[in-house]
This record gives structure tokens, sequence and C-alpha cells, in this order.
């Protein structure tokens, strides 16, 4: 499979690296699916992404009050568009995103094996403290290295290789999907992908989810919002825009603002400071709903 349909957006800022144009943002796979995560994660930090770190302290709270309103103990996560699991990452261990990806600065896991890096990050993460002891996280993601290196290193412990923008769920996933109390995403594949958000909403509406996604201002799409509605689900909007990634050039921000500006954004202050913005959103279902403080 292609990791094209799931792959986060990233900033290119100078590197030379291969790079292919969307409407909206730079897509990078050359990263995305190698049997480790060193290239992937040394890029994020190279070229400055910073959406996880905005969004994931959101993803924290949101979980925090759904297990107050729901009295849940063991919560599902699904980490939706997972690649090697550093979403899932900062919300299950008392790490931050800045620690998280100094680690693989590191010169001496330069020379390691895949199989060294997995026993290292294995052992890593089994000694940071876990901030929601009993949960369960899934991930999913067409990029099959990524999500299998994710699950050898105990982040997942559920992990599926499917696309489900162009097939339903196995019946494995489709099992899985039935206990899931909460869908996080990060990067805003899911409101590009209405096929496999339909099909997640559908396999998941026993339990009725909340949903909360990070989307570059832009990227939002009325097909995602109608379809969550069209479910039964209340969408809010959560906090300010917060930056995801600088632009590389002039152009690109000239486009970029042109895009936000059409979507019906303000973008003085914002992606004319000479970054994307992104902005959080949840879906809940009616009963659930209200605004979270912080």
């Amino acid at each position: 499979m292609q990791a094209e349909h799931y792959s986060k957006q990233v900033c290119l800022m100078s590197l030379n690296l291969p790079e292919r144009r969307t409407n909206f943002v730079t897509l990078f796979d050359d990263t995305y699916n190698q049997p480790d995560c060193r290239a992937y994660y040394r890029m994020l930090r190279s070229l400055c992404y910073s959406n996880h770190a905005h969004a994931v302290p959101v993803f924290r709270r949101l979980l925090d009050d759904l297990c107050h309103k729901r009295g849940l103990r063991a919560p599902n996560v699904l980490d939706f568009a997972s690649s090697y699991g550093i979403v899932s990452a900062l919300v299950r261990h008392d790490v931050s995103a800045e620690a998280f990806l100094d680690r693989y600065e590191d010169p001496e896991f330069d020379n390691l094996t895949a199989e060294e890096l997995i026993r290292r990050d294995a052992a890593w993460l089994a000694d940071l403290p876990e901030s929601y002891r009993g949960a369960r996280f899934t991930g999913i993601d067409v990029a099959g290295n990524a999500v299998a290196y994710g699950h050898a290193i105990g982040l997942f412990d559920h992990a599926f290789d499917e696309d489900l923008e162009h097939a339903e769920p196995s019946k494995g996933l489709a099992e899985t999907l039935s206990s899931i109390d909460l869908i996080i995403e990060c990067g805003s594949v899911a409101h590009l992908m209405p096929a496999a958000l339909e099909r997640l909403l559908r396999a998941t509406a026993g339990k009725r989810p909340w949903i909360v996604t990070s989307p570059v201002r832009g990227n939002e799409r009325k097909a995602a919002f109608d379809l969550l509605r069209d479910h039964g689900l209340v969408v809010e909007t959560l906090g300010r825009p917060f930056p995801h990634r600088r632009f590389d050039s002039l152009s690109e921000q000239a486009r970029a603002i042109d895009i936000a500006r059409a979507a019906g954004h303000d973008t003085s202050g914002f992606e004319t400071t000479g970054h994307f913005y992104a902005q959080i959103y949840v879906a809940r279902p009616p009963e659930d709903a209200a605004a979270v403080a912080g």
C-alpha cells in the first residue's frame, strides 16, 4: 500500500528533500514507512513540525474528560494515521514532544540496526511513567512498517495496516473498532478522507466515541463535518489556532494564505507570520458536548 494517503503534513524549510506538492501542504513519503522511526522523527525535528506538541495536551484533557463523564477506568484509544506512534507515546506516557524527538538526535543511534533500536525503544518506554494505566491504544496506518514498529516497542496494543479509504475494515479491525472510546488524529487526514471517516463512524457506532482532529487551516472539509453531524455528533472548535510548521517559501505562504482565506479564516497574525496554522475540533454526542477548559 502507498503511505501517501495517510502521510503526515510536515514542513520543508530549506532542506534538500524530495517534495510533492498538493493544493495544501507538502507531503513526504520517503521516511514514512522505513523499518524504524529514526529518519522520520529526525525529519519532524529538522522541519519544525509542531502539531503534536500543541494538540496532544488537548487530546489528554479530552481523554480525562471522557473518562470522567463515562466512568471509564481503561479507555480504548484509536490513533488514526498513527505512523510510528509519536502521538500515542505522548498521550500514553509522561514525556514531552521535545524530549521524545531529542532522543533520536543522539549520534549513538546512527549505527544501530532496526532490531537493536526496537529493543532500546521498548526498554525506554517501559521505564516511562504511564499516564493512563490500563488504557489500550490501537494504531492504524497504511504504512505497514511504521505501525508494526509502534506495536513492537509497546506503543500499540493492537496495530493494523489497512486502508479504510478504499476498503472496509478487516474482521479483526472491525472487532477492535467496536470497543473504541476515543479517536485521535493529528494532522487533518480525516478531513481529507471522507470515505475512511464514514467507515470509522459506522464501525464505532456502538460506543459513540469522541473524535478529535487537528487539521491545518484550509484543509478542513465540509464533507467531514457533515458526516460527523449526520452520525449525530456535535462538532466543537477548541482553543485558538496554533503553529503547524513554517513555510518553506514566500510562494508557499501566499498559496496557504489564499487557501485559508477561501475557507473563511482571518490570516492576519496567523499565516501572515510565516507559519501554517492548525485548529483542533472535537466531535461528540450531544449529551457529552461541552467546552473544555484550558
